[in-house]
């Protein structure tokens, strides 16, 4: 869709989002004619009309939370907002919650000393506090993502990481770590592909520092695989050079080696690649973790990467497509980025709240 189309798009949506809005009352006024829900034919939902084998893939159990978002609209929810969301993660499985970034560039998620000296804006809430208190209070496990400057996302290259996190590394596991029980692990989050410069060092340096201040506490990181669709900052979905399943394993074998002794698991995103190709590339990686004593996660995006508009709650069949692969292919565990904005039913988004009964349906959770 060229860019003056998607603008027009956008505006018609926008638009209609808004006439969705408007009391009944007020479209009579106007002579606009609604259809009496009591005139709608409707067979009370029937979850058994699938026509596939129902709960048939792997359940999510855990999820980030993208408080510090790069490119996703801010919900600007309170805590009221964020404890009602814990409640419908619990209600569906989720057991893991993983900050994605405790900061991005100057923007921060609690009152870090060596952040804001540094330069970063005082959140007005101690978001990391937060997110451990209900974790607790839900019986989940919540993994700490560290900072991102963004000067990797500036250089392509990870080593800069290295050090702001060496400070927020040891202040938050002082700050918080031992005063939660919540505090369940770490999340290396530079998100990388293949060749990223300084990679192997620079996981094996946070990775290292993390295990040994909190005595071995798990650690993971959620890399993407350099598939199709691994496309940024163009108005193309799809591209030529793509990763080859032999190169992604040659490549991937090569880092496993450089991490695994500090890294505990992979979660790949699942969105780069077709959904033909899934079980070909979930079967790799599965050998590869299995080969170096990690476990292999997979995080099952719930955005979707194959519309012209970044971005929309995914479509339930794909969905459905990659947790079956996982399944099949034998993981461990499915986190997704991201439950608050594209499945949550409180969500900004309303196809999230359907998605979020969709699979509900699937898995048979009442």
């Amino acid at each position: 869709m060229k860019t003056s189309n998607r603008r027009e798009f956008l505006k018609k949506a926008a638009l209609a989002g808004a006439s969705a809005l408007v009391a009944p009352g007020l479209l009579a006024a106007e002579g606009i004619g609604m259809a009496s829900s009591s005139s709608i034919p409707w067979s009370g939902g029937d979850a058994n009309k699938f026509i596939i084998p129902k709960a048939n893939g792997l359940k999510i159990t855990g999820t980030f939370l993208d408080e510090i978002s790069h490119d996703i609209p801010h919900q600007n929810w309170g805590e009221k907002e964020w404890e009602q969301d814990f409640c419908h993660m619990k209600s569906i499985g989720i057991d893991t919650v993983i900050m994605i970034r405790s900061g991005y560039r100057k923007f921060i998620t609690y009152p870090s000393a060596y952040l804001l000296k540094k330069g970063c804006y005082m959140p007005s809430f101690d978001l990391v506090d937060m997110y451990l208190r209900l974790a607790e209070k839900y019986q989940m496990k919540f993994y700490f993502g560290l900072y991102d400057s963004g000067k990797y996302w500036d250089t392509g290259e990870l080593s800069w990481e290295i050090e702001d996190n060496k400070y927020v590394i040891d202040e938050v596991w002082n700050g918080y770590g031992e005063k939660y029980k919540s505090f369940g692990g770490w999340y290396i989050s530079g998100e990388i592909s293949r060749k990223t410069k300084g990679a192997i060092d620079a996981f094996r340096a946070m990775g290292k520092q993390c295990k040994d201040v909190s005595g071995g506490l798990p650690t993971f990181i959620s890399p993407w695989i350099d598939g199709k669709k691994a496309v940024m900052g163009t108005d193309k979905l799809t591209k030529e050079d793509a990763v080859s399943v032999q190169e992604h394993e040659r490549e991937w074998n090569e880092i496993f080696d450089g991490i695994h002794e500090v890294v505990d698991a992979c979660a790949f995103q699942d969105g780069h690649i077709d959904y033909d190709e899934l079980d070909a590339f979930f079967t790799v990686n599965k050998k590869l973790a299995d080969k170096y004593g990690m476990k292999c996660w997979t995080n099952a995006e719930t955005f979707d990467r194959d519309m012209p508009i970044n971005f929309l709650p995914i479509k339930f069949d794909k969905l459905r497509m990659k947790l079956e692969a996982a399944k099949r292919a034998g993981y461990d565990k499915a986190i997704t980025f991201e439950f608050s904005h594209f499945m949550s039913p409180q969500s900004a988004y309303l196809q999230a709240g359907h998605l979020y009964d969709r699979y509900k349906e699937y898995f048979n959770i009442k």
